[in-house]
């Protein structure tokens, strides 16, 4: 059984039943309460790991909540729920220190991973007194990214030397490879870790709404903008932002950007005056920018602003040491999750595994541990892996023919898709990339 203790505090009994069920079938102890006052009181009396809070409640609001817990437990993270989303009460939220936001309704897959990424940083910030081992990559594993290979060992060098300023950084690297956890290693781990992170994918907000929701907007800058609203590089300020896809930015998005970095201050959409903003900017892509700006699509002064320090996440094909350590961490996490006995992997599987090229990274691994776990009974075997993952085409290894990375990724995909029966969605998860990445490497 898990440790740590959920405070749940909704004015919704069927929520508080709802997140109590999932939380325990994911082997959280709980407590509830329907109102802030009774939240308090438990705060008082019992252990807690993580709040999850609503925001609107009757006679006082989730925010007198979260304040309180700011200022009497700065040690317990809060993950904020709502059923009345909007830019500016997820700035609110996140400025007032909550780490991550979720509206109504969601899936228990995402309080799974909201869950989650807020008790990692409650881990990661609790004992700073923490023995430092003699492992490669310590740091980093306080963030959940494992590896005790070299590359990693180099990694973790980098993000130790440049956690304490708030200097530039471009995060490179394949998708599936860890940039928004190496991210987050460099924030927390750093004296601005009390500051808000804020994370935001470039690639998953639509392009007419990116410039508004990182800058903000006054009153009756365009249609529908019936009140101010502040962006997200407001609710990061004195913190750090997390630009992920920088690549997907509009050139207008780009030019506003450029800005920040030269100026250090926003102007809202429809503002004339700019305000002065002191934040650390982390963008992340998988994309080869430089190609991006010789085909002028990227603004060649905004690459380089953004490239002060240039990080490179090494794929997992390149650090083929750290799977063994990966595939344990990954059956303890979905032993856990689906309550199944102690749960071993053979030497066989674990050869099959070692030997793939990996072209979805660890997410593509995690996603494949996860599904053995299932499919198994006490041992893993190779009988428990997907069968692209057996079928080695001896011609690719003796053909004397040198490919590039693009062709054997490409031949990796194709093999995936014949074997799923074309199934995009399988083959996306199965890759371990979202459906529009396979779409972009298929074209």
């Amino acid at each position: 059984m898990r440790s740590e203790t959920i405070l749940i505090v909704d004015d919704s009994h069927d929520m508080l039943e709802v997140l109590q069920r999932n939380l325990q079938a994911l082997k959280f102890h709980t407590y509830q309460a329907d109102n802030v006052t009774s939240a308090i009181e438990i705060l008082k009396d019992s252990k807690v790991d993580l709040l999850i809070t609503d925001l609107q409640m009757p006679k006082v609001n989730g925010m007198v909540l979260i304040n309180y817990v700011n200022q009497q437990y700065p040690d317990i993270p809060i993950l904020v729920i709502t059923g009345f989303p909007s830019v500016s009460g997820a700035v609110e939220v996140i400025k007032a220190g909550a780490i991550d936001y979720l509206t109504k309704p969601f899936t228990a897959e995402e309080l799974s991973t909201s869950v989650s990424k807020s008790l990692t940083v409650r881990r990661a910030n609790a004992k700073p007194e923490l023995e430092k081992s003699n492992q490669r990559g310590n740091l980093l594993s306080k963030y959940g990214i494992i590896g005790n290979s070299e590359v990693m060992s180099d990694l973790s060098q980098i993000v130790d030397r440049i956690n304490d300023n708030r200097v530039t950084v471009l995060i490179q690297g394949e998708s599936g490879t860890g940039k928004e956890l190496i991210a987050r290693a460099i924030h927390y781990s750093g004296k601005y870790g009390k500051f808000p992170f804020v994370a935001v994918n470039c690639g998953a907000i639509p392009e007419n709404l990116l410039e508004s929701e990182l800058f903000g907007f006054v009153k009756g800058a365009f249609t529908g903008a019936n009140e101010a609203r502040a962006g997200f590089f407001q609710a990061a300020d004195e913190g750090t932002i997390f630009l992920d896809e920088i690549g997907n930015a509009s050139e207008a998005v780009q030019t506003r950007l450029l800005r920040v970095l030269q100026e250090k201050e926003i102007t809202m959409i429809g503002a004339t005056k700019p305000q002065k903003i002191n934040v650390r900017v982390i963008s992340a892509t998988n994309s080869d920018l430089m190609a991006l700006v010789k085909k002028g699509q990227f603004r060649e002064d905004l690459y380089y602003r953004l490239n002060v320090i240039s990080i490179e996440t090494p794929p997992l094909r390149k650090r083929r040491d750290d799977i063994p350590l990966l595939v344990r961490f990954f059956l303890r996490k979905y032993i856990d999750e689906f309550d199944r006995q102690n749960i071993k992997i053979s030497e066989k599987a674990l050869e099959v595994l070692m030997q793939h090229q990996w072209p979805g990274n660890v997410r593509e691994l995690e996603n494949i541990v996860q599904r053995a776990v299932i499919m198994c009974d006490e041992w893993i075997g190779p009988e428990h892996l997907p069968d692209y993952l057996k079928a080695q085409d001896v011609t690719e290894e003796h053909d004397g023919e040198l490919k590039t990375l693009k062709d054997v990724e490409l031949q990796h995909i194709q093999k995936v898709l014949k074997a799923v029966g074309d199934n995009k969605t399988k083959a996306a998860e199965i890759l371990g990339i979202d459906r529009k990445t396979l779409r972009q490497k298929l074209s």
